[in-house]
């Protein structure tokens, strides 16, 4: 390693040097995008310790922008945050492996991250209880009582395993609280009595770990399966990227928010394709943008489909690390590391791109996404519109007459009735302007005599304490209160489903008239059967946005032209009325936004509430599974480590055929678990009452659930099902049964299974069970048109062979229903990449040939799935080495 000495004030630090290097190599890194040239270090770093080979990193160093590359190298990230919905079943993972370990002799504490893990409870608080000034405590105190099993083990996890910290809940959310407090952008390390400086990389097991990107750290979300594989020493592995530059002008428009940058970046990059690719922001407009707008940017780089979106390191991070309380000698560190390793922006001498678009943020309008992808981009003045459309084209609906009265309140529902709205999510919360802006657009509503209307669920779920502390000290909190937007808890809550209970008269009222109703949140993603359960179409929109429509009530206005309401002396009051102008937004961010607020927020983040105070956590380096729980149990995937992944798939069945953007929300369980389904019966019958069902993702770490959950969404829409919405299929005698159940039955007859799909297969969240699901179900295979980064992976990562349909087929042009035999052979000799012909036979003995593509796309990835998955390699590795095998990959970071 080509190192250099880097003194900062009085103080020395060794570094990795990318320049020297590149000097000694005879290749010229500067116009080497900046997140690749933190990927190089990485590389560089890791070669000296023998894990990464030369030819690797002179790969990278050469990186051609007009070349796409196809070489694969192994990332080795310095960190990794976790949250509980995904955090839990990872660490049931651990647990597992630790008593497989354990079974065969060899050392539990080998089972140990090796990086530093931090976990954020932010997933479990529910919008049970609002609109009241007790919201907060209700809610809490529901959230412990029926998570106090998960705490408890997350407790133990803390005490058991090394490298893992948890904050506690009510803290905040995960991005949040990674970026105002966890992150350090440049990372420290004693060795040999030298201090080792380089960045701060992570990769996080929840897609939006990507807002960090916008204080020049790369990283991204992985799922749960690859981020243990990375805690224990593997590493992450990926074909070299290609990196797309944004050049951003100009500065947003008065009335304009960061949501609506975003908003225009995720239709813009959606159009353009950027799925596996780095995409990099670069240009004059980045003076005009605060970090929290650019961490609003980066935070959706799921939903435009990118690895990451990444922001270099300028003096606005630097205030803003000034701002949020680091202390003053890292901060110095990270000005002076940058600078010194080429990593600062340096708009005079922009890097090459594999291509540059450009955006004027000057034409970006005040809009909205929706109502069920976050990329269905609408201008504001056109919202109405499109929702009028949709209920057709989308929903079926030909006339909008139908109305259903609301029992004890003078007013009729209609379809477009705004009956949830939220200012939720780690991608808008975190962003001081639009949050002041919300405030303030109800402090002038409410003086003018507006208030919410009663029949719209209002909720506020910061991701940080520090949101509440500006408010309150600004007066903002009294109007937000005022409008029904108290503090309901800290966390994602209807962003991702959890979104509580809506009044039984309004669910009454939207069911009995077949209603689609309306949900309008500041968060990232609106799939389908997502945000509720009743409430059918979601709407994206920023926070002062929000506000704006609980206080209409409908989507159907038009904000320009028709007023939002009649103030207090009859007369007309338009939106534009009440909007707040940038100069009140920017004189309320001077005054109440301070460096004070963070350090008090942070100075006991891992003590947390009372009740988690007071929790005991069982001790043990190996955990006592409670046989009767029915929420943490050992997983099976590592009962049997003789079993291989290679052998040729004949006469498997297809379980499902699934449409275009089929998303994770749809494969894997989430939200509410209804009574009257595999996994509500479940329960039943181990005693939990339905009021005790709690949610799936509360329930990850029961594969008893999850699996009964799989494919189970209530907006899935299966073509083996007849039509029929929701989690069913077709079984052996041509029958509709809940996919579970047919599962069980192909299971119980020893035949593996098949899942066709079309385009962008796996979009959404980063969630494991999606690919642990379908693996317990007897899922073989997936065959798309294309698959989403993370899910892909995931599939790999179980043991489930990922392959794609070639020259512009798919199971509709191949007439394949669902009742064919499908058999795939050339599995022992298979190759990244490679083509293979499956071929299905039909009930009348004819043979359809169908040609795919393997995409395993890595010899790593190779290795993996030939396993069974990433866990069970390394289980094996472990094993090797403990009979004395050979060597282990495991390497200690």
């Amino acid at each position: 390693m080509t190192t250099g000495q880097l003194q900062v004030g009085s103080r020395k630090y060794r570094y990795c040097d990318i320049q020297e290097y590149s000097k000694s190599e005879g290749i010229n890194i500067s116009k080497l995008p900046v997140s690749l040239k933190i990927l190089l270090e990485n590389l560089i770093r890791h070669q000296a310790k023998g894990v990464v080979s030369a030819e690797d990193v002179r790969a990278l160093a050469a990186w051609e922008s007009d070349k796409i590359p196809n070489r694969e190298i192994a990332y080795h990230p310095t960190r990794i945050v976790m949250q509980d919905f995904t955090g839990v079943p990872a660490l049931v993972d651990l647990a597992a492996m630790r008593d497989a370990l354990a079974d065969f002799g060899g050392d539990v504490l080998k089972i140990n991250p090796q990086i530093p893990v931090d976990l954020v409870i932010d997933h479990s608080i529910t919008a049970d209880y609002y609109a009241n000034d007790e919201a907060f405590n209700l809610n809490i105190n529901l959230e412990f009582e029926r998570n106090l099993e998960r705490y408890r083990f997350l407790k133990w996890g803390q005490i058991a395993f090394k490298n893992f910290r948890v904050v506690p809940p009510s803290t905040g959310i995960i991005h949040q609280v990674n970026l105002e407090y966890l992150a350090k952008v440049v990372w420290s390390r004693t060795e040999e009595s030298e201090v080792l400086v380089y960045p701060d990389t992570v990769v996080g097991t929840d897609s939006h770990t990507t807002m960090v990107n916008a204080m020049g750290i790369l990283g991204w979300g992985v799922g749960g399966i690859e981020a243990e594989a990375a805690m224990l020493g593997q590493p992450v592995t990926m074909l070299i990227p290609e990196v797309l530059g944004i050049r951003l002008d100009g500065e947003l428009p008065p009335g304009c928010t960061a949501t609506d940058l975003v908003l225009r970046v995720v239709k813009i990059l959606r159009t353009e394709g950027v799925v596996g690719k780095f995409v990099e922001f670069f240009g004059k407009g980045l003076d005009s943008l605060s970090l929290a707008d650019r961490a609003t940017i980066s935070n959706m780089a799921p939903e435009y489909g990118a690895t990451c979106g990444f922001f270099p390191i300028d003096d606005e991070l630097i205030s803003y690390l000034k701002l949020t309380g680091r202390e003053p000698d890292q901060v110095a560190l990270v000005e002076a590391y940058a600078k010194t390793q080429g990593l600062w922006r340096n708009d005079a001498a922009p890097a090459d791109y594999s291509k540059v678009l450009s955006l004027d943020m000057g034409k970006v309008f005040p809009a909205m996404a929706g109502p069920s992808r976050p990329h269905d981009l609408s201008p504001l003045n056109e919202v109405s519109g499109n929702f009028r459309q949709a209920l057709g084209s989308l929903y079926g609906i030909a006339k909008l007459t139908a109305s259903s009265p609301i029992e004890s309140m003078d007013h009729e529902l209609k379809h477009g009735d705004v009956v949830i709205a939220a200012i939720t999510s780690c991608t808008n919360t975190s962003n001081p302007s639009v949050l002041i802006a919300a405030g303030l657009l109800a402090k002038k509503a409410f003086e003018r005599g507006i208030k919410s209307k009663p029949w719209v669920k209002t909720s506020f779920a910061p991701g940080s304490q520090v949101v509440t502390s500006y408010l309150e000290k600004s007066g903002l909190t009294t109007y937000l209160n005022a409008q029904g937007f108290q503090l309901i808890g800290y966390g994602c809550t209807t962003c991702i489903g959890n979104s509580g209970p809506i009044p039984s008269a309004i669910r009454e009222a939207i069911n009995s008239a077949e209603l689609v109703t309306v949900n309008v949140l500041s968060g990232n993603r609106n799939f389908e059967g997502r945000v509720h359960p009743d409430s059918k179409a979601s709407y994206l929109a920023s926070p002062p946005l929000v506000v704006a429509y609980a206080l209409a009530g409908t989507i159907f206005i038009d904000f320009e032209k028709e007023p939002i309401a009649q103030d207090k002396n009859g007369e007309p009051v338009y939106l534009r009325d009440i909007w707040p102008s940038p100069e009140e937004i920017k004189i309320a961010l001077g005054t109440y936004l301070t460096p004070k607020l963070f350090r008090e927020a942070y100075s006991d983040v891992f003590v947390g509430p009372r009740q988690w105070q007071t929790l005991e956590a069982p001790s043990g380096i190996c955990y006592e599974w409670e046989p009767d729980s029915t929420y943490i149990r050992r997983v099976p995937f590592f009962d049997d480590l003789t079993k291989t992944e290679k052998n040729d798939i004949i006469g498997a069945r297809c379980l499902a055929i699934l449409p275009d953007s089929t998303t994770t929300d749809h494969i894997s369980p989430a939200g509410s678990i209804p009574r009257d389904g595999p996994a509500g019966s479940y329960l039943a019958g181990k005693s939990v009452m339905p009021k005790d069902f709690n949610s799936f993702g509360s329930r990850r770490g029961n594969h008893e659930v999850m699996m009964r959950g799989t494919f189970a969404n209530i907006r899935i829409k299966n073509a083996m099902a007849d039509q029929k919405e929701g989690g069913y299929t077709r079984d052996s005698n041509g029958q509709i049964a809940t996919i579970f159940d047919v599962a069980e039955n192909w299971r119980e007859k020893g035949v593996p299974l098949i899942v066709l799909s079309g385009k962008e297969y796996g979009a959404g969240s980063s969630r494991d069970w999606a690919a642990k699901g379908p693996m317990l179900l007897g899922v073989r295979v997936v065959i798309a048109q294309s698959y989403e980064r993370i899910h892909r992976s995931n599939l790999i990562g179980m043991g489930i062979l990922p392959l794609e349909f070639q020259g512009g087929t798919s199971a509709s042009s191949l007439s394949l229903d669902g009742t064919e035999e499908y058999s795939i052979t050339g599995l022992k000799n298979l190759n990244p990449g490679c083509k293979l012909t499956v071929v299905a036979k039909t009930a009348a003995r004819k043979e359809i040939k169908i040609l795919v593509r393997c995409r395993i796309d890595t010899e790593t990835e190779m290795d993996y799935w030939e396993n069974g998955g990433i866990l069970t390699y390394v289980l094996r590795d472990l094993q090797k080495r403990n009979q004395g095998d050979g060597p282990c990959s495991l390497n200690t970071m």
